[in-house]
């Protein structure tokens, strides 16, 4: 499922249970998969204002994190 907002394609994350998947590994699963979208990071930044202190750290973190993928 793919949702239009802003101009912006989003790609919503989804876990399909597998035969024989608890829901608790499936939990686990959707967890990761968020965890790694930086979905939750997305919603912390957007919920209150971010001191300058936060937002360098946030943007040493993904300079980081784009640097150890590329």
């Amino acid at each position: 499922m793919e949702i239009i907002h802003n101009e912006e394609q989003v790609r919503m994350t989804q876990v399909v249970l597998g035969d024989n998947e608890g829901i608790d590994s499936a939990l686990r699963r959707f967890k990761r998969q968020v965890s790694k979208a930086g979905i939750l990071a997305d919603v912390k930044y957007h919920r209150h204002f971010e001191t300058p202190i936060e937002k360098r750290k946030r943007k040493a973190v993904a300079a980081r994190r784009k640097r150890r993928f590329n």
